[in-house]
């Protein structure tokens, strides 16, 4: 199945052609066809899955055979409503990309910033209109935004918006919506509020759901490492100064987590920035752009901050915090061996984590493997059994060796971890 068998209008081929896309991917294959239809979608997928272009495509599609009927003034007539301003920023720039032979205006907008600049842009006139729930909400309340013409309404990343407090908002919003448009909501999970609140969006719509790849796991190298909350920090900085790792999405739990793990790396020599809510938007996109130009090899997020972020060539995540929430894992590793690059995943489970990586083994339905050498290891703590093909040496014997090794003028640069894969668990 190629793009133009989907029947796509040659200015946006062409665009996609630019970007060197000519297949889709399977939300795409699923959902283009009953959009281009204009049926209501309701599509439960990951990030990753390529569901941006899934819903923009035939917006753009049904927007450029409409012809230009704003008259002299554009009217807004899509509006996407996502969590994150680095996801609303990212959604525009694939309109912008996918529409660029199409004559299609669009913005964004978000909080944290000055809403002037924002509002002469809708002054001027868009078509489309990609928004975090907050600042839509302010600028329509000022009067600088109606939504009496939208015909294309998308609801991203649902599922978020709720952990994130929005659902009011969210309700506000689509009480202002005509009652004549074609809806499109979008969750990575479907919990019981998530499906009322699709209910109120949606007509009758058509279900398209992309269960987690298998093969994500298959192409992103993972491994676990049993460390003790103390050890974190050092393990990390042992990890990152290996020269493999080009670049590295840390994920940690909390806001001041992810701070205090930036000032470690800072005194260890690693030059790290940090992206979560307490950030102003200037100092969340200054990090996220020296992390995707190079300048910077290591970001460190929390997951909602991090929600949606797309960085080429990414090759390693690594978990210092295990995600509470299986599926958040499986978000989390899905940054890196992206398209037809590999990666690595690596985590790190304190003993308080432990049921939180049986929980991630039971979803993605295999054991990771546990490296069973490295230097922080905490008296005490123990693997889980192991199944090993050759005989292991114990922790403290391994660490006796690696001394040894070390005072014999061996290299101590850091070799590759010798894994074991790990007994399923019942």
């Amino acid at each position: 199945m190629t793009f133009k068998e989907l029947e796509i209008i040659e200015p946006i081929l062409k665009a996609l052609a630019a970007e060197g896309y000519s297949k889709p991917t399977p939300i795409q294959e699923q959902s283009i066809p009953i959009l281009l239809k204009g049926r209501d979608l309701l599509g439960c997928a990951q990030t990753g899955t390529g569901k941006t272009a899934a819903f923009a495509i035939p917006i753009l599609q049904h927007l450029y055979q409409k012809g230009k009927q704003h008259n002299g003034q554009r009217k807004i007539k899509a509006l996407i409503v996502t969590p994150t301003r680095e996801l609303a920023i990212q959604i525009a720039d694939s309109f912008s990309t996918y529409g660029r032979y199409t004559g299609i205006r669009n913005t964004v907008i978000f909080g944290g910033v000055k809403q002037g600049p924002q509002v002469q842009t809708l002054k001027r006139g868009v078509d489309i209109l990609v928004a975090t729930p907050g600042r839509l909400l302010d600028l329509m309340n000022q009067g600088y935004i109606s939504l009496k013409d939208i015909e294309y309404s998308v609801l991203d990343e649902a599922d978020q918006m709720l952990d994130m407090g929005f659902i009011h908002d969210i309700k506000k919003i689509i009480a202002q919506l005509p009652s004549k448009r074609q809806s499109l909501f979008f969750s990575a999970t479907m919990p019981p509020d998530i499906v009322k609140l699709s209910n109120k969006l949606l007509g009758n719509p058509q279900k398209v759901t992309i269960q987690p790849k298998q093969t994500t796991a298959e192409k992103v190298e993972q491994s676990v490492y049993f460390v003790s909350k103390q050890g974190k920090p050092k393990l990390l900085v042992h990890l990152l100064k290996n020269e493999s790792v080009n670049s590295a999405l840390v994920f940690t739990r909390t806001k001041h987590g992810a701070d205090k793990i930036v000032r470690i790396l800072g005194k260890a020599g690693i030059d790290a920035g940090a992206i979560h809510g307490n950030k102003s938007q200037g100092q969340r996109q200054r990090a996220l752009g020296s992390f995707k130009s190079g300048r910077m090899g290591v970001l460190v997020a929390t997951d909602i901050a991090a929600r949606g972020i797309d960085v080429e060539e990414l090759s390693h995540v690594i978990n210092y915090d295990l995600p509470n929430i299986p599926e958040t894992y499986v978000h989390r590793i899905g940054r890196t061996g992206r398209a037809s690059a590999s990666g690595t995943a690596m985590s790190f489970c304190d003993t308080e984590e432990k049921a939180y990586l049986r929980d991630i083994q039971k979803l993605i339905a295999q054991n990771i493997p546990v490296v069973a050498e490295h230097p922080y290891l905490s008296d005490g703590m123990e693997a889980p059994v192991l199944h090993q093909s050759k005989p292991q040496r114990s922790f403290q014997g391994q660490r006796q060796a690696n001394r040894n090794n070390n005072n014999e003028g061996r290299s101590s640069r850091p070799k590759r971890p010798r894994v074991y894969s790990q007994k399923r668990n019942s």
